[in-house]
């Protein structure tokens, strides 16, 4: 079934899919956000290889596990034909309360019926204090009034 905005991208329909990614990722529902990738899809995240829905929703439900209430914002970096180019930030605690901010980019590329067929994310994270947390919205989707990642100078 397609998955629209479908390529060849606009500006503006490149926006649209970053922010349907950015509110799949804030759901926080591996499932749901595995729809969006293609039945044989291949990530590079860091230094794990998954490839095909089952090993993303494996990944994605070990990730959620972990990264406790999760909030990300992605921001469109750049785009041609089928691909995009996007970069992120990302908040969370671990289990012992300990708060993180991961920054990265991603590179995509999407089939004809707007499944991602491949997905490269370069990450890099470091440890904050809570009171430096910028990311403060109800679990979910990020409000439309929130600051992106521009706006935060990230």
């Amino acid at each position: 079934m397609p998955r629209p905005p479908l390529p060849p991208f606009t500006r503006e329909t490149a926006i649209e899919k970053v922010r349907l990614a950015e509110d799949g990722w804030n759901s926080r529902d591996p499932e749901k956000v595995a729809l969006a990738y293609s039945e044989d899809s291949r990530w590079r995240n860091r230094a794990e290889f998954p490839t095909g829905r089952a090993e993303i929703i494996g990944f994605l439900s070990r990730k959620w596990a972990k990264e406790l209430d999760y909030r990300l914002i992605k921001e469109l970096w750049a785009f041609e034909g089928n691909r995009i180019a996007v970069r992120f930030a990302y908040e969370y605690h671990d289990d012992s309360g300990n708060w993180f901010r991961a920054y990265g980019n991603e590179n995509w590329e999407f089939a004809a019926d707007g499944l991602m067929t491949h997905r490269h994310a370069s990450i890099n994270e470091h440890p904050i204090a809570e009171r430096d947390r910028a990311f403060h919205w109800p679990l979910g989707r990020r409000p439309d009034e929130h600051p992106g990642l521009s706006d935060f100078g990230f």
